[in-house]
């Protein structure tokens, strides 16, 4: 149970050690992506995270592949972390701390965390993915941070649903949206804001909600502590961290956030050619996922020994209706073994096993579908964003 005691004992705690990472580096990681830009410092410069593959000097952490096969719920210290501008709150007074909520409403609300602690709590595990996950292996290559595949998490979010925050201040009737916004600020006087906002009636449905704490305990600070927004089945740029302001809207929002960054081509995938003129649309649900994680590429096996393959799906906006795994390149498929369902819009383990052919190199495979009959794609698709990537992993072996 999270109690306000508990908040106030994660603010003591959340000061940033706010060193460069040079600083603390220890090592480096290969991400193995194009063009030889692979090497990434491994460092652990912030308080309550472990060690790092720094993407940038600013708070933009990726998660190190090998924690997603040591659980399908990664452990909080080790959750990505992606920030718009560089300058986040080091601490929060929980006291004086209120959330606001105000427009087009009946009553402005002003919120302490004891008051909006007390509306009913609710729990959903679920998927937080920047929508540049994979970024670094697009190729023609695209600017933005580099990701490998690690920035992605899944948790358990406990909270209150933003319905019932919105139901307390009296939604008026030709409400359009719910911008939301936080503690963070832009470096300069003249930059952006980061807002999001999210229709009327999903800001409103049974799943959308105000997290207060992750996997049982309050969310890190570079989690978005105190509050921050989980919108399950959609791209993380919706879920805002250090949530203070709601401001319900009598238009659509036309905030650079919104009008002007995140967005895709309106087209299958998400995807186009360079140089393409199309459409373009905000980013919104995620497709789904499958990634093999406790084998390597590059690996020898043992030829003809049973091996096991093991990984985590998700389906995206749905959940996962079967995972596939081929051990030869995709030139056939079987269906993999599902682990315990922890919800939708979790990860979700799978396991395979099959023998490697003598001295044979060869290629491992796996492929989600999800509940809605969407299954992943056999090529990559490319966009000027770097955004929604999903075509399936490849991880070349060897056997011997």
């Amino acid at each position: 149970m999270i109690t306000r005691r508990r908040l106030l004992g994660e603010a003591g705690l959340a000061g940033l050690a706010m060193l460069s990472s040079s600083a603390r580096a220890e090592t480096t990681v290969k991400l193995a992506l194009p063009d030889g830009v692979d090497a990434r410092p491994i460092t652990r410069p912030f308080r309550r995270k472990a060690r790092w593959c720094c993407s940038t000097t600013a708070p933009l952490l990726e998660t190190p592949f090998e924690v997603f096969d040591r659980g399908v719920l990664p452990p909080n210290e080790r959750f990505f972390v992606r920030w718009h501008w560089p300058l986040i709150l080091k601490r929060v007074n929980v006291d004086t701390f209120r959330l606001n909520v105000h427009g087009h409403v009946d009553r402005m609300l002003s919120l302490s965390l004891e008051e909006l602690m007390a509306l009913p709590q609710f729990e959903i595990a679920a998927v937080n993915q920047c929508s540049g996950n994979s970024r670094g292996f697009f190729e023609p290559r695209v600017a933005g941070g580099e990701w490998g595949n690690g920035a992605m998490g899944n948790a358990r979010w406990s909270g209150v649903r933003l319905k019932d925050v919105l139901d307390r201040a009296g939604v008026k009737t030709g409400a359009v949206e719910v911008r939301l916004s936080g503690l963070d600020a832009p470096p300069v006087a003249d930059a952006p804001r980061f807002i999001k906002s999210l229709a009327i009636d999903h800001a409103r449905d049974s799943e959308v909600m105000i997290a207060y704490a992750m996997n049982g305990n309050p969310l890190p600070l570079l989690n978005g502590f105190p509050l921050r927004v989980v919108v399950p089945g959609w791209y993380g740029t919706y879920w805002v961290k250090m949530l203070s302001d709601i401001e319900v809207l009598d238009q659509p929002d036309t905030n650079f956030w919104m009008k002007s960054a995140y967005l895709i081509p309106d087209t299958p995938g998400a995807d186009i050619k360079p140089g393409d003129n199309v459409k373009m649309v905000p980013i919104s649900r995620m497709n789904p996922r499958s990634f093999i994680t406790n084998i390597k590429a590059g690996s020898t096996l043992h030829a003809g020994a049973s091996t096991l393959v093991r990984g985590i799906a998700f389906g995206g906006d749905t959940g996962v209706k079967r995972v596939d795994f081929s051990p030869d390149g995709g030139n056939t498929w079987e269906a993999a073994r599902l682990g315990k369902d922890e919800g939708k819009y979790g990860f979700r383990h799978f396991e395979a096993r099959f023998r490697p052919a003598s001295t044979r190199a060869t290629t491992l495979m796996a492929r989600c579908t999800n509940d809605n009959g969407v299954t992943q794609p056999d090529r990559p698709n490319w966009n000027p964003a770097g955004f929604m990537r999903n075509v399936i992993e490849s991880i070349p072996v060897s056997a011997a």
